[in-house]
C-alpha cells in the first residue's frame, strides 16, 4: 500500500512539469467557421420505376458524378470510401464523410463557406425507388437577393443532375 501511494505522489508531483511542457490549446478554427451562421437547406428528390439497387449502381459512385453533373471528377485520396477525396473540375475538392450502400455524404473542407451535400436513394417499393439530394450550406455573408439567386441557381443545377439520374436508372 504505501509503495502505490508514493508511486501515485510522484505521478501527482510530475504533473506540473508535464502541463509546462505540453502543447498549447489550438487555436479556434477560423476560415468556413462563422460565428452566426445563416444555414441553408435544399432538398431535391425524385423517384424512379426502377428498384434502388439499380439506381444506385448507374449513379452512386463516387465519381459517377461526371456522367449526371457534368463535372470532371478525379480521386485525389481513396478509393470510393469515407476519407476519399474527389476534386472536380480542377478546383473544388469534396471529402466523402459517411456512406452506406445506398447513400454518401461529403463536405468541402476548404470552401469558405460550410458546404455538405448528401446523395442517397431511398426504397420505395421492390421496382420503385426514390433519388434524394440535400445540400446544406452557410448564406450568411449573402445579401437577400443573393442567396435567392444562389439558391434557384444550385437548385436548377442539381435537378438536372437528378433528372440525368433518372434517365441513366432507366437504360438496360
Amino acid at each position: 500500500m504505501r509503495k502505490m501511494l508514493v508511486s501515485t505522489a510522484l505521478m501527482l508531483a510530475a504533473l506540473p512539469a508535464y502541463a509546462q511542457n505540453a502543447a498549447p490549446a489550438p487555436a479556434p478554427m477560423t476560415g468556413f467557421v462563422n460565428q452566426k451562421p445563416d444555414f441553408t437547406t435544399i432538398h431535391m428528390e425524385k423517384t424512379v420505376d426502377r428498384p434502388a439497387t439499380t439506381v444506385w449502381a448507374k449513379v452512386g459512385g463516387y465519381c459517377q458524378i461526371e456522367t449526371w453533373l457534368g463535372s470532371k471528377c478525379v480521386l485525389t485520396t481513396g478509393t470510393g470510401e469515407i476519407g476519399t477525396n474527389r476534386r472536380l473540375n480542377g478546383t473544388t475538392d469534396e471529402l466523402m464523410v459517411a456512406k452506406s450502400p445506398l447513400s454518401y455524404a461529403y463536405s468541402q473542407p476548404l470552401s469558405p463557406i460550410y458546404y455538405h451535400g448528401n446523395l442517397s436513394v431511398e426504397v420505395v417499393d421492390a421496382t420503385h425507388s426514390k433519388i434524394v439530394y440535400d445540400l446544406l450550406y452557410d448564406t450568411s455573408a449573402m445579401t437577400p437577393e443573393a442567396k435567392a439567386a444562389d439558391i434557384a441557381r444550385r437548385k436548377t443545377r442539381f435537378e438536372a443532375g437528378i433528372e440525368k439520374m433518372a434517365e441513366l436508372a432507366r437504360q438496360p
